[in-house]
């Protein structure tokens, strides 16, 4: 690792200001820009922590409305019990990711805007219809999440929070990398107003949702009611663990699980 200017700011006022410094970049968790930096496959000049940010962290339930800030970790997010009461997918999303050193270092935040194609996160706020809020707007998770690694961020722009309303029903799945632990896929349901399905690990172009389980789903919200339904191959990820074929296989019997899942929370 090459030398860097190291920030850290006192808010998020300062931290909007610290990144217009050289080439900086955030700092929260730092579970996959600190990597990429001793690669060199990131070389940022200022690094600017905001894990120290009060205003950053904590997660608020108010009746089905909930809020988790984007320094939270995913051992808070995992192991909070007010967020276990209305939406324990998500609490047990968080349980799979990584391992005890990642789930208490990683936030939330950090995840949502890295948009790794194998995150878990992401397929939860696509499903869940959350909005991502920075410190300019908000935006909707359908336009926030835009390919590999790619978001609707813009220059300066700061992730802070994530909010939704719980559904009636949720549940999450995933077939998990045995050295990674990330998802090769993974599949979060939600039962709400409607029924909607998204399915990370396996798109060629990250998160999405299924149309075809959605559809299957929203005349009988039961594992049963997938029994002969596909997932096309086509547009799905191809590599050294899993054929696009295997993958939208695992889609369905993916989808199975949390929706059984889901129905038994």
């Amino acid at each position: 690792m090459y030398s860097v200017n190291y920030h850290r700011a006192a808010s998020l006022a300062d931290a909007g200001k610290l990144l217009k410094t050289g080439d900086a970049k955030l700092l929260s968790g730092g579970m996959t820009l600190l990597p990429a930096m001793k690669t060199r496959l990131a070389a940022p000049s200022d690094l600017v922590d905001i894990s120290r940010i009060d205003a950053l962290k904590g997660i608020k339930v108010s009746g089905k409305n909930v809020t988790i800030g984007a320094a939270t970790t995913h051992y808070e997010v995992s192991t909070n019990e007010k967020l276990a009461k209305v939406c324990p997918a998500l609490a047990h999303l968080a349980s799979l990711i990584g391992d005890p050193a990642v789930r208490h270092r990683g936030t939330i935040g950090g995840s949502i805007a890295n948009n790794d194609p194998a995150a878990d996160y992401p397929a939860a706020m696509l499903a869940l219809g959350a909005t991502i809020v920075t410190n300019k707007r908000e935006i909707a998770a359908e336009k926030f999440f835009k390919g590999l690694f790619e978001t609707a961020l813009k220059d300066g722009e700061i992730v802070t929070a994530v909010t939704f309303t719980a559904p009636a029903n949720a549940g999450y799945e995933k077939f998990r990398n045995p050295a990674s632990r990330y998802a090769m896929v993974g599949v979060f349901v939600a039962k709400g107003k409607g029924v909607t399905v998204a399915v990370t690990g396996a798109g060629d172009d990250g998160v999405f949702r299924s149309k075809e389980l959605e559809a299957a789903l929203s005349k009988n919200f039961d594992a049963s009611a997938l029994a002969g339904v596909s997932v096309p191959a086509k547009g799905l990820m191809s590599d050294m663990h899993a054929s696009a074929e295997y993958r939208a296989h695992l889609i369905t019997v993916m989808a199975k699980r949390a929706v059984t899942q889901a129905n038994a929370a």
